[in-house]
């Protein structure tokens, strides 16, 4: 019956049935009973093989009455899964984990399976059609992977001995206090991830729809300028307080105590916590200042997703799989063993996540996070604007026309077609 009831799912969304050929007869109390043979090969971060082997086994073991399973794990960066995958569609893995600014170049060059099974059910456990994590996912009102986290974003981690709550909702108050007490503060500004936080903030913007990007942080006639956007983090820049430092660096920085704040995100809260102690703290990020008028940064707002390959023999049980991944229960193990935030309406609501103070900074900054959805040729431009403010290439004392074209060579590079 069960078999039965897998070919006219297979049949009703137009999904080839997995395995009718490779069949192995069992014995059961009942006699015995023939199951297919289902072989998938799965991807995930190195950092998440004990935990995703678990979830296999459990997954192995639920549906062990209807399927004989080969299920192997990989390591794969979520970064570097996008590149894995494209290189040989067919020899990728059935199921991996990626992030969800892959997601435009995995869907046009047809490397993603649409979700077709149990879809509605999928959508309404993480937050319905308008919520962050489903709109990462899907593309053309579709969707296309399946959300597993809410927390690929970024927030303030601060050591409330040396700040108090008031310090740290504004850039200055931060920069005053680390002055104070001798140590700094960081946000990698030669980083495309974070300089977003300044335009956007205040008010400029940059847009994606599937082939080029659209900015307009060179335009000299909005209300706001990147000009006068460019001269507050310039300002920032030349603050004996701040540092501009990569990840690892901002973890040696908390560590040797000379960090005492930093723009960061919750794969560095346990290092946060373990150096500060009691004194760890974390809220939504500060407000900047141009010109007397304060704004509030903005932030990409990152999700961790689970797709199919569209190559799949085994489409059925390789969704299947990705939606066990990606269940209540699995977002709670997974916040429970490695600290990351559920995409998962439930599990994010569980007593357990909403006392985490990484992942309650999270939800304060989600107010002003917009969803990270930008082609390839976003990061390079704005690394390279970025460095010219670490390196000094661009200072308090570079002219009006040396910022507008610094700009304008940016937002070229940023708009140039999309990087395939």
């Amino acid at each position: 019956m069960k078999k039965l009831l897998l070919l006219l799912v297979a049949l009703a969304f137009g999904i080839g049935l997995i395995g009718c050929t490779e069949t192995t007869t069992v014995p059961t109390t009942e006699g015995t009973t023939t199951l297919e043979e289902v072989s998938l090969v799965v991807w995930a971060s190195e950092l998440d093989q004990t935990l995703m082997q678990s979830m296999i086994d459990s997954f192995e073991e639920e549906y062990a009455d209807e399927a004989i399973f080969d299920i192997t794990l990989g390591a794969v960066s979520e970064a570097n899964a996008k590149d894995e995958v494209l290189t040989d569609i067919e020899a990728a893995a059935d199921v991996f984990v990626f992030a969800d600014d892959q997601l435009n170049e995995l869907y046009t060059a047809s490397a993603l399976q649409e979700v077709v099974v149990d879809t509605a059910d999928i959508i309404a456990a993480n937050g319905g059609e308008n919520a962050g994590s489903v709109q990462a996912a899907s593309r053309d009102g579709k969707l296309y992977a399946y959300p597993m986290t809410a927390d690929n974003g970024y927030f303030l981690f601060y050591d409330s001995s040396v700040y108090s709550e008031t310090d740290v909702l504004t850039l200055d108050g931060i920069l005053a206090a680390a002055a104070a007490d001798g140590s700094q503060f960081t946000m990698q500004i030669n980083n495309g991830w974070y300089l977003y936080s300044f335009f956007q903030g205040a008010g400029l913007s940059l847009t994606y729809d599937g082939s080029v990007n659209t900015c307009n942080w060179d335009d000299a006639t909005t209300s706001v300028t990147g000009a006068q956007v460019t001269n507050a983090i310039i300002e920032m820049a030349n603050n004996s307080a701040y540092v501009n430092l990569t990840d690892a660096e901002f973890v040696t920085g908390v560590n040797d105590g000379s960090i005492s704040a930093g723009v960061n995100g919750t794969w560095n809260a346990s290092v946060a916590e373990a150096a500060w102690g009691d004194n760890y703290a974390a809220t939504k990020l500060p407000t900047f200042d141009i010109d007397g008028t304060a704004y509030q940064m903005s932030s990409f707002a990152g999700y961790k997703l689970v797709g199919v390959n569209a190559t799949s023999e085994y489409s059925y049980w390789a969704m299947k799989l990705a939606e066990w991944f990606t269940n209540e229960d699995n977002q709670i193990l997974r916040f429970e063993s490695r600290g990351l935030g559920p995409s998962n309406v439930n599990a994010a609501a569980s007593e357990s996540v909403m006392s985490n103070p990484a992942i309650a900074a999270l939800a304060q900054q989600s107010a002003y996070a917009t969803v990270q959805n930008v082609g390839g040729n976003y990061w390079s431009p704005t690394e390279t604007f970025g460095n010219l403010i670490v390196n000094g290439g661009l200072s308090s004392s570079s002219t009006a026309a040396e910022i507008q074209a610094a700009l304008d060579t940016m937002v070229a590079g940023i708009e140039a077609s999309s990087v395939e």
